[in-house]
């Protein structure tokens, strides 16, 4: 779960991160009241949207009073940034900068463990300067079982060039970011800028964050910075009923046992998109090992529900669950759905059990339901389906 800049900055706050004081408004004159709480001088008014880029949008202006921060807010709120509304704005103090550093942490899933970054030249896109000058960006990776400690903040500091007193600071400031990233389980923490002011203190002007989802359990209270008017309401209704589901742009909805036979049922079903017509994949779906007829009616629930969607491929390898109780589930499934299941069902069963499974759904006779003998036959079959109903 990706936070807004706001949300992550309180929780720098909370942790002891040094942060400025911030409000955040969803109106005009909610702006002007947070700069008038703020003290009535200079603020900076920030889109609150979970993409970069704001500044060059037009998503991050100055404003010397409160009045000008209402008419900043005006101007900002309602501001689309690349697909992403403004639908609050944040009021934060003006800063005395004096200089601007960059530094995050983050899972580094290629070597299984953790990346701290770090750079004297903040507030730019650092992904132009790790390519275009590699040199300027310290990698230094961190053992999740020592995470960043004294000695591994001095180490981070000394390879992004700091020295002095001044890296002596930076170090504290980054071990209490390793903090937040440890305790509230995140995957990501960035501060783009990490300034130094003018009175040399070092203060986290911007930040990032990324919460693991698999970890919610251990933080009920982030239930609360969930943004559920961003959600697709697809995979909102999918999460409510315990499915692993992600949305797709595409016309043929995909149901699957077992994330990796899913994954190569999407790359198959791309594959023969490409001789009808271009359609692909809809979306991912796993329904796990239990294939009950209540959870094979839910997936199906969630797919027609897509209007994308033009046909529907079931692939399932039985194991566990054997084939005879995945058709059973699709039959029963489709009489729940009654008349809301209007579009075709392309099924490729295999693996234990397998002929009951198919004798099942010969027998039931659903107009729906066309039967394959293989994945890329299903596939194909699906891709046709959908082609000729777009």
């Amino acid at each position: 779960m990706d936070l807004f800049e706001y949300q992550a900055r309180d929780l720098f706050e909370k942790h002891g991160v040094p942060v400025l004081k911030a409000k955040v408004a969803e109106t005009p004159e909610e702006a002007q009241a947070g700069a008038e709480a703020l003290g009535g001088g200079t603020v900076v008014v920030k889109s609150q949207v979970k993409v970069g880029g704001r500044g060059k949008a037009g998503g991050v202006k100055l404003a010397k009073n409160p009045e000008e921060a209402r008419q900043r807010a005006e101007e900002i709120l309602g501001l689309d940034i690349k697909g992403h509304i403004t639908k609050r704005v944040m009021i934060a103090e003006g800063a005395d900068i004096a200089e601007e550093y960059y530094f995050s942490v983050l899972l580094d899933r290629a070597n299984r463990t953790y990346l701290a970054m770090c750079s004297k030249e903040g507030g730019m896109d650092i992904e132009t300067l790790a390519e275009e000058r590699p040199e300027a960006l310290a990698r230094v990776p961190v053992s999740p079982l020592t995470g960043i400690d004294d000695a591994k903040a001095k180490e981070i500091v000394e390879a992004a060039g700091f020295d002095g007193e001044l890296a002596g600071k930076i170090a504290d400031v980054l071990q209490t970011l390793w903090t937040v990233f440890d305790e509230e389980d995140a995957t990501l923490v960035e501060v783009n800028p990490l300034v130094s002011t003018g009175a040399g203190d070092i203060i986290a002007l911007d930040g990032k964050v990324s919460l693991d989802d698999n970890a919610s359990f251990r933080h009920p209270d982030h239930e609360d910075l969930r943004d559920i008017d961003a959600e697709d309401p697809l995979e909102l209704k999918a999460k409510k009923l315990d499915l692993n589901y992600v949305k797709l742009d595409g016309e043929v909805g995909i149901i699957g046992n077992g994330a990796g036979l899913v994954m190569s049922t999407l790359d198959v079903t791309a594959y023969a998109g490409e001789r009808h017509n271009g359609v692909k994949p809809a979306n991912f779906l796993d329904i796990g090992g239990g294939a009950s007829a209540e959870v094979m009616a839910n997936g199906l629930d969630v797919i027609l529900g897509d209007d994308q969607v033009k046909s529907v491929f079931v692939n399932v390898f039985g194991g566990i669950t054997a084939c005879d109780e995945v058709a059973n589930g699709i039959v029963k499934a489709l009489e729940l759905l009654g008349d809301t299941a209007t579009k075709p069902l392309v099924v490729r069963l295999d693996g234990n059990n397998v002929e009951e499974g198919r004798r099942i759904l010969e027998s039931a006779d659903h107009p729906l339901v066309t039967l394959t003998d293989t994945m890329d036959g299903g596939a194909d079959k699906a891709a046709e389906l959908a082609a000729a109903a777009n």
